[in-house]
């Protein structure tokens, strides 16, 4: 817990990006011209569908189902116990269920990263200002966490 404090003081120490602030008049929307072909196009044509398969926005839709079914794997919480041997455990659980999901390395992150509950979520809270966590492999993942509990 103190190893965690500590890095929460280190962060709130570095310096912050200049933030701009948004404009009060904003740029106005330029709209194109309908080229003259669009205009000729009968109300009653038939508009060609997307191919089978495209989604308007399959990475929400995706994290819904990946979400689902690793509820329905009853993974076990991690919050961040001082004992290597508790954190180990929790690892090997995790690490079965997400190798029977068959999933990408993102996507055990994202997993495991959602069964961290209380200190755990903490640090990985502070993991995710220090580097960029969406392109994590899952060997960074478990480098990361032995780094944080086994010590």
């Amino acid at each position: 817990m103190n190893r965690l404090l500590e890095q929460i003081a280190q962060l709130n120490q570095m310096p912050r990006a200049n933030v701009v602030p948004p404009q009060e008049n904003p740029v106005p929307l330029v709209v194109p011209q309908v080229p003259e072909v669009h205009r000729e196009i009968p109300r009653n044509a038939e508009v060609p569908l997307a191919p089978v398969g495209v989604q308007a926005n399959p990475p929400l839709i995706k994290e819904d189902l990946l979400y689902e079914h690793f509820r329905r794997m009853k993974a076990p919480e991690f919050e961040g116990p001082a004992n290597p041997i508790e954190a180990d455990n929790w690892l090997i659980d995790i690490q079965v269920i997400l190798d029977f999901m068959g999933l990408s390395e993102q996507e055990k992150v994202l997993c495991a990263s959602f069964a961290l509950k209380k200190d755990a979520r903490h640090w990985w809270m502070i993991v995710q200002m220090r580097r960029n966590v969406t392109t994590m492999s899952w060997q960074d993942f478990v480098t990361e966490f032995r780094a944080m509990y086994y010590n």
